[in-house]
């Protein structure tokens, strides 16, 4: 796996650790003292770890404060007491996109702590989908065992039982100094590892920031053997079952037929209405209606179709033509692809779900579904019309409309590889798009409406935006570079940014794309507070490659000091805007063919430009690169 630029992407309240040179007790005179016994003690313990927070990089030489973990307690299914809500998207306690207001979850879902243990009390999750619970990528609010949910609300099946240490994740840990401090250094044979809150991965120097915690291991000549940046939620248990919990169901069908104008209902809790196990399947004019049954834990419904009105899995075909689907109740997906080599194939069918975590079609754990001409409408938080999570897997879909109504119910909340063509896609409420860590979203001929009016609580530190691109951290979706296409259709923000990227690398590539904006500013690339747990504040900005080809747009670029951006028009793009306005920010590096131009609308500040200035219509306005103007 690819390990981004993350200067940006560290774990919450992650910490760069170095070699041991000194170590001072606060408020004493016994420095030497105590950077002595530092030394003896790593010399007689070269396997011992300390656990430390970043005060300091330099170079290779980290400072840190030494201290212990403390775990927040947490109720038995490893949620945490609300604490606060999901952001607007869900996400730790947000939405589907991971957004959220603070004190409320991600986006994705899961404040006060989802079951994939996404969300800070006090975080948000984009107003997207939030993780499993859909935390930063998952989905919404109302408290539900994803972790979404407003504080006071126990997430759907957890009842979280006792509320977590202010400040501290609930089921998480969090950090006490013990009031010395050491200095270390870091070599090319550190071994770095980055912990999510569910795995880990490789990482690099650049993951090590100030408010970092590390636990390092040491040798006797004070220099870092390994270094894990902790994540703070990890460990506190994971809101979903340890092992795959699909539930029951009231009907399965387990071996190879067609069915004809049946019905499938169920009342019951954690139950299928139908389910398909294993079996080669068609399914013609058939009617779904889940009308009642609670969902004993948000996250196994998430990622494993507990709750469902149609569940598909253990590598099933599902051929299905003409089906109506109504559910209304939690974890109420329509339809549902579970597992690699699952195959769902639905076509000129309806979908409706009322309650939250209830996407429209859903796909986890490398499942694929095939949609053709849909009509889906979902109304609950945390309930995209096209709707991934842990595991992902492969969507695509052909025409039909998509429309959402709830917070933090993007049309389309991605955790997969997803392509759509020609269709409506509409949220009401939410941002029209969220696409999260190693994934992508491919529009051919779609339009796109976005209109995410709000965080969880109104949270001001929170971004509005049409679309939405980040890592939220939560081990829903691997770590890595995400991609956002779109050729021809149109895109309308009728609220906030029109693109939003925030601790993640991606690659966006804009082709005839029609762009309605609701301010002015076009492109917001980014870190955030990390209240939500999207890496470590000060180090969690997006690093993107934009191409326009053949494109129009407008709308100012902000790229901020910790962000980057490549952007590259070609092919008669025309670019009316200003780059970073208020003065220099990240790297921007620019290229402008022959074919294209942009027209200045504000004095412009960026690190390089490759092209021919004639292009550029200064129209009053000057353009500084690297600190020179040059219009």
């Amino acid at each position: 796996m690819k390990i981004m630029k993350w200067k940006k992407l560290v774990t919450l309240g992650c910490v760069v650790v170095m070699t041991v040179s000194s170590v001072t007790a606060c408020g004493s005179n016994t420095t030497e003292n105590q950077t002595v016994e530092a030394t003896e003690q790593s010399e007689e313990n070269q396997s011992d770890s300390v656990i430390v927070q970043v005060t300091a990089v330099e170079g290779d030489q980290i400072t840190a404060d030494v201290g212990t973990l403390t775990t927040a307690s947490a109720d038995a299914s490893g949620n945490g007491a609300p604490g606060g809500e999901a952001p607007s998207g869900e996400a730790p306690g947000g939405d589907d996109s991971g957004n959220g207001a603070l004190g409320e979850a991600p986006s994705g879902e899961a404040p006060g702590g989802d079951n994939s243990g996404n969300g800070a009390p006090s975080g948000e999750a984009p107003s997207g989908e939030a993780p499993s619970g859909d935390a930063p990528g998952g989905e919404a609010p109302s408290g539900d065992n994803s972790g979404n949910g407003a504080p006071g609300d126990a997430p759907s099946g957890d009842a979280p039982s006792g509320d977590a240490p202010s400040g501290q994740t609930p089921g998480g840990s969090s950090f006490e100094a013990s009031g010395a401090s050491i200095t270390f250094t870091l070599t090319d044979d550190t071994a770095i590892t980055l912990e999510y809150l569910q795995g880990s991965d490789e990482g690099t120097a650049d993951d090590i920031a100030v408010g970092s915690v590390l636990e390092v291991v040491l040798d006797e000549d004070n220099q870092a053997v390994s270094v894990t940046v902790r994540n703070l939620n990890a460990g506190g248990g994971f809101g979903g079952s340890g092992e795959v919990t699909n539930g029951t169901s009231a009907n399965t069908i387990t071996e190879d037929t067609e069915v004809d104008s049946e019905t499938y209902t169920s009342t019951g809790d954690d139950e299928n209405a139908l389910r398909v196990d294993g079996a080669a399947v068609t399914l013609k004019d058939i009617t779904i209606e889940k009308t009642a049954g609670a969902s004993s834990n948000t996250e196994d419904g998430d990622f494993y179709g507990q709750n469902a009105g149609l569940l598909v899995l253990n590598g099933a075909t599902a051929t299905i033509t003409g089906a109506t689907v109504n559910t209304s109740v939690t974890n109420g997906n329509g339809v549902f692809s579970y597992g690699e080599g699952t195959v769902v194939n639905i076509s000129d069918s309806t979908i409706r779900t009322t309650e939250n975590n209830s996407g429209g079609i859903q796909t986890t754990g490398g499942g694929i579904m095939n949609a053709t001409n849909l009509d889906v409408e979902t109304q609950g938080n945390s309930a995209a019309a096209i709707r991934s999570d842990r595991g992902g897997g492969t969507v695509n879909v052909d025409g039909g409309s998509y429309v959402t109504n709830g917070t933090g119910s993007p049309a389309i909340y991605c955790t997969a590889d997803i392509s759509v063509s020609d269709a409506t896609l509409t949220a009401n409420a939410s941002e029209g798009v969220v696409v999260e860590g190693k994934n992508s979203v491919a529009l051919t001929d779609c339009d796109v409406t976005g209109n995410m009016s709000n965080t969880y609580n109104g949270d001001s530190d929170e971004n509005i935006h049409c679309i939405m691109i980040y890592q939220s951290m939560s081990g829903d979706a691997d770590v890595g570079e995400a991609t956002f296409s779109a050729e021809g259709g149109s895109i309308t923000a009728k609220t906030g940014d029109m693109f939003y990227i925030t601790n993640t690398d991606c690659e966006i590539t804009l082709k005839d794309v029609a762009f309605t904006l609701a301010n002015d500013v076009f492109l917001r690339v980014e870190g955030n507070s990390s209240s939500r747990g999207w890496g470590t504040e000060g180090a969690n900005g997006g690093d993107v490659t934009l191409t326009a080809d053949s494109q129009e747009f407008t709308g100012n670029i902000l790229v901020d000091e910790i962000s980057s951006l490549a952007l590259t028009m070609k092919n008669g793009t025309s670019y009316e805007g200003a780059i970073n306005p208020d003065g220099a920010g990240g790297t921007v590096d620019v290229t402008l063919d022959d074919n294209s131009t942009w027209t200045l609308t504000g004095d412009s500040y960026i690190t390089s430009f490759d092209g021919d200035t004639s292009n550029i219509k200064a129209n009053g306005y000057h353009l500084y690169v690297n600190g020179e103007q040059v219009l």
